[in-house]
């Protein structure tokens, strides 16, 4: 097992102000009304995964009107460099929509049927640009913070990632591309509606879980019900596969690495007095811990044709795999918080539960060290959303937030303070 210990408590810790530090609050405060905006274009106009062009277009726009220089990628996505001097820190974003209907009655609610920003990608994309030009202005001298007397020295280099949604994720052309090469550690972020805005969660070790999609093929010779000795009982086969599969796998990988497989479809036939020649069941395997994850691939395909064999029936198993754990390691964890603290104040963090969604930041946090943190986006004893869902509507005052965490976070690594 090599889940790192998640079980601390923010609010023990003490507050590491450093006094030489601007708080960059008055920057931040002053950006927001073309924040919100341009989230809002980005929230109206969603594009899915590997088709976000106007997305990115919007992105490369908006940093070269503040004077950067952004990169694209090779089709979607983009990256811009900030200051001067070896990379000290990346940030990360991701850009893509979901295929879904939005529902939220906004004014500024998608355009296009079917396609909807439901998982917070154009706040996250809001964000980071936000902390772009908030970047930009105080490096450059054009804000009203005072660094003159501060030694920032290095770069920052934000990336806004295609594909999250699409599995394996669009994290490993990123990675392909060489953008994480010059890049010592990362840091990212998560809307989450089960927090207030103004606070954030945190957690060291894994974050979220490996997610892989499975799907399962069975096939054999049919026949009527009143002679199932004389067929391969596909229905059978597949009813014992389903309930069988999650209870055996958990007395093989150790308990504590939380390896959950859940069916969401399974079909087979249409008579209720036919035994059907095919069938198919499918769900998802995930995990909290990375080297049970590896060893989930092997032990899934014996563990079903086990149980399926003495059916008699063929199986084809389909096992794609999608995205390990996003591991959070202590030091980045630290950046996060001590950011916070010093922008938003100490009971702004909570440790948040470990969650069994997929995230593609996963493999950026297995090349080199990295955190996520959970960015609150519920309205306090306004209505509970669900992220995924088409009514998903985020408290927009998380921007400010977000964008003073990962500008505090940048400074700090610029000054050497973490």
């Amino acid at each position: 097992m090599n889940v790192e210990s998640p079980f601390r408590s923010s609010a023990e810790k003490p507050v590491r102000d450093d006094p030489d530090l601007p708080r960059v609050s008055p920057v931040v405060d002053g950006l927001l009304p073309r924040i919100r905006a341009f989230r809002r274009d980005i929230h109206q106009h969603p594009e899915l995964s590997l088709e976000e062009h106007r997305t990115t277009a919007k992105i490369l726009e908006l940093l070269n009107c503040a004077g950067l220089e952004p990169q694209q990628m090779e089709s979607t996505g983009a990256w811009v460099d900030i200051g001067q001097g070896p990379i000290v820190l990346g940030l990360r974003a991701d850009i893509d929509a979901l295929p879904l209907q939005e529902r939220t009655g906004l004014d500024y609610a998608s355009v296009h049927d079917g396609i909807a920003h439901a998982c917070g990608h154009d706040m996250h994309t809001a964000v980071m640009a936000g902390t772009a030009l908030s970047l930009q202005q105080i490096l450059s001298g054009q804000s009203v913070l005072h660094t003159s007397g501060l030694e920032l020295n290095g770069r920052v280099r934000i990336i806004f990632q295609p594909a999250e949604e699409r599995l394996p994720g669009g994290a490993l052309q990123v990675m392909k591309a060489g953008l994480l090469d010059e890049v010592p550690r990362i840091l990212a972020a998560h809307c989450d509606p089960a927090f207030d805005v103004g606070t954030i969660g945190t957690r060291i070790g894994a974050i979220t879980s490996a997610t892989d999609t499975l799907r399962i093929t069975v096939t054999g010779h049919g026949g009527h019900t009143s002679r199932p000795q004389q067929t391969e009982d596909v229905v059978y086969a597949l009813s014992k596969i389903a309930s069988e599969v999650p209870a055996v796998l958990s007395r093989l990988v150790d308990v504590r690495s939380a390896v959950q497989v859940v069916w969401g479809h399974i079909s087979a036939g249409a008579a209720p007095n036919a035994i059907p020649s095919i069938g198919q069941l499918s769900g998802t395997l995930r995990c909290l811990d990375a080297d049970a994850w590896g060893a989930a691939a092997d032990l899934l395909d014996q563990v079903i044709r086990q149980i399926a064999a003495p059916y008699g029936v063929a199986v084809e198993i389909d096992h794609v795999r999608g995205v390990p754990p996003v591991v959070s390691t202590e030091k980045e964890t630290d950046l996060i918080e001590d950011a916070t603290r010093f922008e938003i104040g100490s009971r702004a963090i909570t440790l948040t539960p470990q969650s069994m969604g997929g995230e593609d930041f996963a493999w950026m946090t297995q090349k080199i060290s990295g955190a996520m943190f959970r960015l609150g986006t519920r309205t306090p004893d306004g209505p509970i959303y669900d992220l995924h869902q088409g009514d998903f509507n985020p408290d927009e005052r998380a921007l400010g937030v977000g964008v003073k965490i990962f500008t505090a976070a940048a400074l700090r690594a610029l000054a050497g303070v973490q």
